[in-house]
């Protein structure tokens, strides 16, 4: 059987912790930043980590 792939498009977006967690940086920070407050952009810019239920399948993923 031949190795599994990773998804290229998950492993250009999540990144691996030191102790094994999956971190990943937050949505709706692309576009339409006008309507959107500074404190609301503020808080989109730290990374975040990905939750236990999907950490799993984006592991994998990524492997």
């Amino acid at each position: 059987m031949p190795k599994m792939k990773s998804n290229r498009g998950a492993a250009k977006t999540f990144r691996k912790t030191g102790s094994g967690k999956i971190k990943r940086n937050k949505a709706y920070k692309a576009h339409i930043l006008t309507k959107k407050s500074p404190k609301t952009k503020r808080g989109l810019r730290k990374a975040t980590l990905v939750s236990e239920a999907d950490s799993k399948r984006v592991k994998t993923m990524i492997q």
